[in-house]
């Protein structure tokens, strides 16, 4: 999709795109898809840095996006950070702006937190350990 995260904790997640052609549906206008992308991506980096503090890993299991405005051209950016961060489950919020600021796209993602050794989709997750220096 051509997203650049412009920075990442597990308080904040930013990214950035511009749209191109093939982020257009027919009528021209970026697909519903492109934000509700945009929206996972920049929730689910969030959420894997809050969980990997606690040697977890995040699967999503929900995506709520509303499209607030039509866009045709120019950079989106969107903007993450948590409404809840329990030890089963988080809850992301992200807003999806234009490049004049205006709101274009709101969706909350909820994930499910898992512990090192879980199966999912037939495959043992695997938990890489954070490099504190």
């Amino acid at each position: 999709m051509g997203i650049h995260f412009v920075s990442a904790t597990a308080d904040e997640v930013v990214a950035e795109m511009e749209i191109a052609e093939h982020h257009r549906q027919p009528y021209g206008i970026v697909h519903g898809g492109v934000h509700s992308g945009l929206i996972e991506a920049v929730t689910s980096v969030g959420a894997a840095l809050a969980a990997l503090a606690r040697s977890q890993s995040v699967v999503g299991l929900e995506n709520h996006t509303s499209f607030l405005n039509a866009v045709r051209e120019g950079k989106l950016r969107a903007t993450a950070q948590p409404l809840m961060r329990g030890r089963r489950t988080q809850i992301w919020e992200a807003t999806v702006t234009d490049a004049e600021g205006r709101s274009v796209a709101t969706g909350r993602v909820r994930f499910l937190a898992l512990e090192a050794g879980a199966s999912l989709a037939g495959e043992t997750v695997k938990v890489k350990e954070s490099s504190k220096s």
